[in-house]
């Protein structure tokens, strides 16, 4: 009785742990392929959705150095978050100068 109890409690962790780490591993889509903005968008600049529904929209944009991206306007968009993963990226709004940012320092706009 008591190895019944052992077994079971060791294939209740087993399928618990392994549904947890199955949670957490990327999809198999395959690699993200950027795609370059429009040379009147900016230079130096490319993106990809990650993901991209009604309600939502996150999207992945890779920055070159010395890239630019023009200002424009998502009025489909209530909210924007950018969230830089490197040192020394530049964010301005149209009425702002503009405003270095640190590795993961979020700008809500």
């Amino acid at each position: 009785m008591l190895r019944a109890k052992i077994a079971s409690a060791v294939i209740v962790a087993v399928v618990w742990i392994g549904s947890a780490v199955m949670a957490q591993t990327p999809g198999t889509a395959g690699p993200l392929v950027l795609n370059p903005i429009a040379a009147t968008s900016g230079t130096g600049v490319s993106n990809v959705a990650l993901i991209n529904r009604d309600e939502i929209r996150v999207l992945r944009v890779d920055v070159a150095p010395g890239g630019l991206r023009n200002v424009h306007s998502h009025d489909d968009m209530q909210y924007h978050i950018f969230i830089p993963t490197a040192a020394g990226m530049q964010f301005q709004t149209q009425s702002e100068k503009p405003a270095q940012m640190a590795a993961w320092q979020a700008q809500f706009v």
